[in-house]
């Protein structure tokens, strides 16, 4: 059996976590110690849900599948924490850290893994298509890379309508070569979207590793340039560095409406699924070394630990109220009811918009 590829990015991205050199950029220095700990438990809230999402997976409780986002939290934390009212953001199937980050509840969260009717998407959707417009959450998506255009249109609806804000539109790195992503770029690109295009590379196109599929100088964000787009490359392990770079890419499209790729450089510790055995395309001691050294939840926290805004007894507190909240979404996920079969006909464009057919003497539907 050949050996896994080791996963290989740049070299400036591949020293441990330690003191961030962007804790004093102005858009973190202005964080308050109380907004600071409110970022921490985020990223906390994110890492037990989804560790509590793998003992309802175990127990044959969850369908479909169930593709978790642990080891990637400061990515979804760092961005997100920026966005304002006219910010709007849209992913694809590894959504729900980004769900958390703007606001869903883990107990519609957590229902609609388990498909009942409780859930964010009322059990339709499941793990890949959570779905909050309300919070400027346009969902999470099972075609891969078929949010890219999606998002494109959305900040073009930004624009038309005259309003400072911008999409950011997430995807994987194995998503970078799909067709719609190219044609999402040279259109944003073309009109002077207010888009912010993050890619979250965490090395492998499911089971396979980026050296292996993708074609590229060094970087992904470099194909940018082929649009005449900016593009900046982040460690996604440092979330005060995601904040700080992130915070560039907004100005740009709120006061520009210009365009960014954003490549953040994190890591997934599971497989590409709960169906991903994960057993033969990475080094298990390639795990090992990201979360002893590079943790993004452990490297916040020991980083607030040194400004004196964490102590240990807070952030013991916190962890200990996300799992208890991971807990409580689990029950009541359990004890939600399932979709009826009339459920079927809810939510459906048409009938959503003409509150359901009409029907002729003769029994004809008729669509108008």
């Amino acid at each position: 059996m050949a050996k896994p590829a080791v996963l290989t990015h740049p070299e400036s991205l591949k020293r441990p976590a330690g003191p961030s050199e962007y804790a004093k950029d102005p858009v973190n220095a202005a964080l308050s110690k109380a907004e600071k700990i409110a970022l921490y438990t985020k990223m906390a809230r994110i890492r037990h849900f989804e560790q509590r999402c793998i003992r309802i997976y175990q127990q044959g409780k969850i369908g479909g599948f169930l593709h978790l986002y642990v080891g990637q939290e400061a990515v979804a934390a760092g961005t997100i924490s920026l966005l304002g009212k006219n910010d709007h953001l849209i992913t694809g199937y590894r959504d729900h850290g980004h769900g958390l980050m703007v606001g869903m509840g883990m107990n519609e969260c957590m229902a609609e893994l388990t498909g009942r009717v409780t859930g964010c998407s009322q059990g339709k959707g499941g793990s890949m298509h959570y779905f909050a417009p309300d919070k400027n959450y346009w969902g999470g998506h099972g075609i891969v890379g078929g949010q890219a255009p999606l998002g494109t249109g959305l900040a073009y609806a930004v624009k038309y309508m005259g309003l400072k804000g911008s999409c950011l539109v997430y995807m994987g790195d194995g998503a970078v070569n799909q067709g719609a992503v190219h044609e999402a770029y040279n259109l944003a690109s073309l009109w002077d979207l207010p888009v912010i295009f993050v890619v979250e590379n965490n090395g492998y196109s499911m089971g396979t590793s980026q050296e292996r599929s993708t074609a590229h100088p060094g970087c992904l964000a470099k194909r940018a340039e082929g649009y005449n787009m900016a593009w900046d490359v982040i460690n996604g392990h440092d979330v005060y560095e995601v904040r700080a770079k992130t915070a560039i890419a907004l100005k740009r499209a709120h006061e520009e409406s210009k365009p960014t790729v954003l490549e953040i450089f994190t890591y997934r510790y599971f497989g590409h699924s709960m169906a991903d055995p994960d057993k033969t395309y990475r080094d298990k001691e390639e795990i090992k070394e990201y979360r002893e050294k590079k943790d993004p939840v452990l490297a916040f926290e020991q980083e607030l630990l040194r400004e004196k805004v964490l102590t240990p007894e807070l952030s013991q507190k916190i962890n200990e109220e996300a799992m208890a909240e991971a807990d409580k979404a689990a029950i009541f996920a359990d004890e939600s009811p399932d979709p009826t079969v009339a459920d079927i006909t809810k939510h459906i464009y048409w009938e959503e918009d003409n509150r359901g057919p009409k029907t002729t003497s003769r029994g004809t539907i008729i669509f108008e």
